[in-house]
């Protein structure tokens, strides 16, 4: 009796994972071309608007590739992850220098990569877990051998939370500074960048002096990294 239990739960349990291996693969093999409209984050700002009784404007609107501007894509490798064009989804080396950092006492900073804050985005909660860690490298992975660079990038542009209920460069662009993305310049780009990956509490149109610090150090990383002509390796 519990023999034949257990193998029903075994099973059970062996469908769930092929099911939801199969159902990842299909939304990223959509992802690929499909325009991105919506995201689980935004989702759960608007979950979350419901349950508090405060109600939350989403803004979004898509914008593809040639309508971003090229000075925020440099911006947001600059300042996120400028190994990006050669990691294939988990920086190593940032990896164990922040885990060096701790080991010496340092606070455990994050090292997630752009294609791990979209594969979070996009397809997961917000928060942090081990569970929730191990969905990410598994979207993060599928992610890297399905899309090329240039898509990741182009998705994490679309659905990057820049203010709250502002996702994306094209609404973050009008909401800071009053132009569509393709019109951003390198010191409104690098302003957007400098307040990622947690904008709370922070404004790209008046900055702070933090803000106006790293997006000044990200202008320069702009420049060492070669300007536009880097993201030709995308």
């Amino acid at each position: 009796m519990i023999g034949a239990l257990l193998g029903k739960l075994r099973g059970w349990l062996w469908r769930a994972v092929l099911g939801f291996v199969v159902l990842s693969v299909l939304l990223v093999l959509l992802f690929r071309q499909a325009p991105v409209f919506g995201s689980m984050v935004m989702v759960e700002r608007k979950v979350h608007s419901w349950i508090v009784r405060e109600p939350i404007d989403i803004q979004h609107r898509w914008r593809s590739w040639e309508a971003l501007s090229d000075h925020a894509k440099l911006a947001v490798i600059a300042a996120e992850d400028q190994r990006f064009p050669v990691h294939h989804g988990f920086d190593l080396v940032e990896i164990r220098r922040a885990w060096e950092a701790s080991r010496n006492g340092g606070r455990l900073r994050g090292a997630s990569t752009l294609s791990q804050q979209t594969a979070k985005n996009l397809f997961l909660w917000s928060g942090r877990s081990w569970v929730r860690k191990g969905f990410e490298a598994w979207f993060t992975l599928l992610i890297e051998v399905i899309w090329p660079k240039q898509r990741i990038l182009e998705v994490y542009l679309n659905i990057a939370e820049w203010d709250t209920g502002v996702f994306g460069l094209e609404a973050a662009a009008q909401h800071y500074f009053g132009v569509s993305a393709d019109r951003l310049g390198p010191v409104q780009a690098s302003r957007l960048a400098a307040i990622l990956p947690d904008p709370r509490g922070r404004d790209a149109a008046r900055p702070s002096s933090d803000v106006v610090q790293r997006s000044a150090w990200i202008r320069r990383q702009m420049g060492n990294l070669g300007g536009a002509a880097y993201l030709d390796r995308l």
